[in-house]
Formats: C-alpha cells, sequence, structure tokens
C-alpha cells in the first residue's frame, strides 16, 4: 500500500488526521481555519455540536458558494461553468474521508 502524506486539522479543538498532497498544504490548512471559524460561528448561534454541527457547517458553506453573486466577468464565466453535480460528489467525498478519519478518533475518548 502507498504511503499518502497526512496532515494534522484541528476544527473545534479535536484533532483529526487527513490525507494531504504536499502541493496542496497551505490550501487545506487555509481551509480548515475558514471552517473551523464557522464552525464556532454556528456553534455560537445554534447551540451544536457534534455531527449536526459539521453538517449544519457543511450546508452554509455550500448555500454561501453557490449563492455568491458573482462581481466581475472572470467570476461570472466560472459561475456559469460551475458543475454542482461535481462540487456534491467531492463534498460527498471529503465528508467520508472525514468520517473514516473519525472513527479512529472516537476511540481516544
Amino acid at each position: 500500500m502507498k504511503h499518502q502524506p497526512t496532515l494534522d486539522i484541528i476544527l473545534q479543538g479535536r484533532e483529526y488526521r487527513v490525507a494531504c498532497k504536499p502541493e496542496e498544504r497551505e490550501a487545506l490548512l487555509a481551509a480548515a481555519d475558514h471552517v473551523d471559524a464557522k464552525m464556532g460561528e454556528i456553534s455560537g448561534k445554534t447551540k451544536s455540536s457534534g455531527e449536526r454541527l459539521a453538517v449544519m457547517t457543511a450546508l452554509n458553506l455550500a448555500h454561501e458558494l453557490l449563492t455568491k453573486p458573482a462581481s466581475n466577468k472572470a467570476d461570472q464565466a466560472s459561475a456559469a461553468s460551475f458543475d454542482t453535480d461535481e462540487f456534491t460528489r467531492r463534498i460527498g467525498a471529503i465528508v467520508a474521508r472525514l468520517d473514516e478519519m473519525m472513527k479512529g478518533q472516537e476511540k481516544l475518548f
């Protein structure tokens, strides 16, 4: 089995180890910071936690992305070619990867 590089990220005070190519490290860290901030915001408003908080955050981020107005012609062209099916598939793959990684994390508590 080929060794996949990993990266430890922290979301809501919990550490998760995720597969990450070295060239994607900075982008994943930035994404983790953004998700953690959004989770904190939603948690404060809804008092949600755990899986419910993760799902609410994913839905909020997806909604923001899909309803964000295009600010210039380049953005408009990009939005016109946005593949929501591919986006949904990729979100599902990320959730599945996180679920798989979290199985081992639950044994720690």
